[in-house]
């Protein structure tokens, strides 16, 4: 068995989330479920969402929608009480350089887009939509495997424009890192289903809510600061029903 949980994962909140891991895993214990003793720090998230002994894991809504909707089981969304957005929702925070005229995204027709993965929701598929909703269409830009590289390559003039993480941008400004000072935020995406937890295919997945809502309570408060997270959401699955964004090699402005 193994369970990870590797999408806000930094060397300074590793032991918050074993402390977090530690206290879902004996609730799931005491429910009768298999539990690894320790998090997987190591896998590749996207091999660890596949695998048939998945205890548990944390899953971007696109690749879950896209990819692992009927091969797992959905258990609930995080709620990390971000601004603007409905418990267990998240959205994108729009970056550009502190000195760039822009104001807004229709001001960025062109602008080179710096994002983690063409898989990430946050990323790349908020981008796309907004960039639709405005009329727009950007450039090809690094694809830089990671929100932190995106922050990084905009504010060293490597891309324009990058479209973030709200929590991972939280976390950013919270460790005062990540060249943060360098940018400013022009706008804000729609909001999505946040990054949700999942199990193996077939499982139930009301033992696991309930262990992971009592891990969530009983969290010491300096973990609760480190990591943000405060609650888990049973969302529909309506809720994940978005279309999929295409390629970024297919869009026109793409060149």
């Amino acid at each position: 068995m193994i369970a990870a949980l590797p999408m806000y994962a930094r060397p300074e909140n590793r032991a918050a989330h074993d402390g977090f891991w530690a206290d879902v895993r004996d609730g799931l214990r005491s429910r009768g479920i298999d539990a690894p003793e320790a998090l997987d720090h190591d896998i590749d998230h996207f091999d660890s969402w596949g695998r048939p002994d998945l205890c548990l894991g944390q899953i971007c809504n696109l690749p879950y929608r896209a990819h692992f909707k009927d091969r797992v089981t959905l258990i609930g969304a995080s709620d990390y009480g971000l601004e603007g957005c409905e418990a267990g929702q998240y959205r994108s925070v729009v970056v550009v350089r502190k000195d760039d005229p822009a104001t807004a995204v229709g001001d960025c027709d062109g602008y080179r887009l710096a994002y983690n993965d063409a898989g990430s929701q946050s990323g790349w598929a908020a981008a796309w939509v907004m960039s639709r909703a405005a009329g727009i269409g950007f450039a090809r830009g690094p694809l830089t495997h990671g929100h932190r590289l995106s922050l990084a390559a905009v504010a060293t003039g490597g891309a324009d424009i990058a479209f973030i993480d709200a929590q991972t941008y939280r976390i950013a400004l919270t460790h005062g890192t990540d060249a943060t000072d360098q940018l400013k935020v022009i706008g804000y995406s729609h909001r999505s289903p946040a990054m949700s937890f999942i199990t193996r295919k077939g499982q139930n997945p009301a033992p696991y809510f309930a262990a992971i809502q009592e891990a969530i309570a009983a969290m010491p408060e300096p973990s609760r600061a480190t990591l943000g997270l405060c609650g888990i959401v049973a969302l529909p699955l309506s809720a994940y029903a978005e279309p999929l964004p295409p390629r970024p090699e297919d869009l026109p402005n793409w060149s």
